[in-house]
């Protein structure tokens, strides 16, 4: 397969535009890649971070001219020395940050934790996956199953991850009502993993009708609300009285996460995905004497995300279900226009051939 030499990429400027460039394709180091891009998703901390305006610090801090798209996956076209598993040909995942390697946090597998100046997230401070290619560091690669589209692929890299995370934490089981606050993509995500986990009760809740009817649409939920000032008495209703045993708010807002705590019974557990914004609640009665736990969760490592693709096989899931609208990179700036519209479930740009191997 020949690569050409140079390539188109899409960067966010920070004032809610995308702008298209050419760029020289990259070549492979020592243990790197090349990936040729097959499909990438948008993430809604692309939209918060970097679409709207260049906020970002820290992690989630934009380098002006990078390309965009922290959720690639594509085919590997091109082998640096060094290689250890992977090869040309092979179909991979790209995690999304490629830590230091040796601090503690790396060597656990969770390179979203890394805190070394060595660390850069595909997509913020080095390319991403909104262009034709990408240079990949081996270490950051997950093996793609044949079984697997590279839809699928690309919504692992971040969305599905970041929601497997989560539920490790808390745990799901058929004997468990959950509820879902904020059905954006990743809310969605956790219905359908919690429900492949056989959770007995799917609850939702959110305000926007496109994402509502979509969860009805997929069988995703048993109950959905809209949020007000009767929805906890709602939720208490529709579990027979008693509250959920496990919450995950995807709607990083402070009423979201109110809700959250408050609807899950005594001893039950609940999960932060959704980032940003605050909460506020009274520890004694929410907390304390209901004997709850929260847990913060923040995207995956390496291991679980591996252990995620192979159960996604096994349970003949397809995260790419959740997909509604499809761009080329010709048409990203109307990609990420939609995503912040809030009036679709996930957005992809896909490259070329989706069946080539």
């Amino acid at each position: 397969m020949a690569v050409k030499m140079r390539m188109k990429g899409a960067i966010l400027p920070g004032n809610s535009t995308v702008e298209l460039k050419e760029f020289d394709v990259p070549k492979p180091g020592y243990g790197q890649v090349v990936i040729k891009t097959k499909a990438t998703t948008i993430c809604g901390s692309d939209i918060r971070c970097i679409y709207r305006e260049h906020t970002g610090k820290g992690a989630e801090g934009y380098i002006p001219g990078m390309i965009a798209g922290h959720e690639p996956c594509g085919l590997i076209v091109e082998e640096g020395e060094g290689l250890r598993r992977f090869k040309k040909g092979d179909r991979v995942i790209v995690y999304h940050i490629s830590g230091c390697g040796v601090c503690n946090d790396c060597r656990r597998g969770y390179y979203i934790s890394c805190t070394s100046k060595f660390r850069a997230a595909y997509g913020w401070q080095r390319n991403g996956g909104m262009g034709e290619y990408i240079l990949a560091d081996e270490k950051d690669l997950i093996a793609l199953p044949d079984e697997l589209s590279y839809k699928d692929g690309a919504q692992v890299a971040c969305g599905f991850g970041t929601v497997y995370e989560a539920i490790e934490k808390i745990g799901i089981s058929g004997n468990d009502a959950v509820l879902v606050t904020g059905l954006g993509p990743v809310g969605l995500a956790t219905l359908m993993l919690c429900k492949a986990l056989g959770a007995n009760q799917l609850i939702g809740v959110e305000m926007n009708d496109y994402r509502i009817e979509l969860a009805k649409k997929l069988g995703l939920v048993t109950e959905v609300f809209k949020p007000g000032d009767d929805t906890l008495d709602k939720i208490i209703e529709a579990t027979g009285g008693r509250g959920v045993e496990k919450a995950i708010d995807c709607s990083a807002s402070d009423p979201g996460r109110q809700l959250a705590i408050r609807a899950t019974h005594s001893y039950g557990k609940i999960a932060f995905v959704g980032e940003g914004g605050t909460c506020s609640f009274n520890p004694s009665p929410d907390i304390i004497h209901g004997q709850k736990t929260i847990y913060g969760s923040w995207v995956t490592s390496l291991w679980r995300m591996e252990e995620l693709v192979d159960r996604l096989v096994r349970w003949k899931i397809h995260p790419d279900e959740l997909i509604t609208h499809e761009f080329s990179i010709d048409d990203a700036g109307e990609a990420y226009a939609l995503m912040a519209s809030g009036q679709c479930g996930k957005v992809a740009v896909i490259f070329g051939d989706q069946d080539e191997k």
